[in-house]
């Protein structure tokens, strides 16, 4: 497996926003000797359209997906929601397509978090990275819900030396994002998130890590506008970083 060629599936988000996470991915799969590559072509996987109701344009973002990385040994994407949308939604989407069908299951099938890859995958909990502070762990809602991973994270988190891993009260409670809800509803996802970060405060931890953007998003646009000075990163970032630190 540590031989395969890894291709990238990079999030929306990730891709446009927060760049720095692919990078630090890239870094991290470098340090391990895993060759990886980030198939151009690549757009979003649909589930934004799919949450909302849009099926016909969710298949559509399907279709094209599958085309990108159907010839890919292993896809490794960086956000748990992206990939719970592939290996759960796109059978759904194509149910009554018996062909499209298989090539979905096939691509889903080889579709992996980061974490999820590196743990259970490779048999890896320690990767040469380093990090000299205190952090607490956000379980983001597709990730521990819908694919189970909650450990693997915690595995990699506690292999990085110098790190002090404090859980946080309610860390599997979801951060108010859920996509479109935070628009429709935002009154309730800023009480949600304000929430989180109390207990993010309450655990005493330097930094929040997450294997997903679009909370991490969340949450760090709300302790900006609180003035809280607590850094927020995404696990590829604590992987990839080698004597860096945030807080005691």
């Amino acid at each position: 497996m540590a031989n395969t060629t890894v291709s990238l599936f990079i999030q929306c988000l990730v891709d446009s926003m927060f760049p720095e996470v692919g990078e630090a991915m890239v870094t991290l799969f470098d340090r391990l000797g895993i060759p990886c590559r980030f198939p151009p072509d690549q757009t979003c996987c649909g589930q934004p359209a799919f949450n909302s109701g849009y099926r016909r344009e969710a298949a559509d973002a399907a279709r094209h997906f599958i085309a990108v990385f159907e010839d890919a040994e292993v896809i490794v994407c960086p956000s748990g929601s992206c990939v719970h949308m592939v290996r759960h939604a796109y059978p759904l989407l194509f149910a009554d397509e018996p062909a499209m069908l298989a090539r979905a299951e096939a691509v889903a099938a080889r579709t992996f978090e980061l974490s999820q890859y590196l743990v259970d995958q490779l048999g890896l909990v320690e990767v040469g990275a380093s990090y000299h502070g205190t952090v607490t762990y956000h379980d983001s809602c597709h990730l521990s819900r819908g694919l189970g991973v909650i450990d693997q994270p915690r595995q990699l988190l506690k292999g990085v030396e110098g790190l002090t891993l404090i859980e946080m009260r309610d860390s599997d409670t979801c951060c108010g994002f859920g996509g479109t809800f935070s628009v429709n509803y935002p009154e309730i996802s800023t009480a949600m998130v304000d929430t989180k970060i109390d207990n993010i405060l309450a655990s005493g931890a330097g930094a929040v890590v997450g294997c997903d953007i679009s909370c991490l998003m969340n949450i760090l646009g709300r302790l900006s506008r609180r003035g809280e000075p607590v850094q927020v990163l995404h696990l590829a970032q604590v992987l990839a970083g080698a004597g860096q630190g945030g807080g005691q």
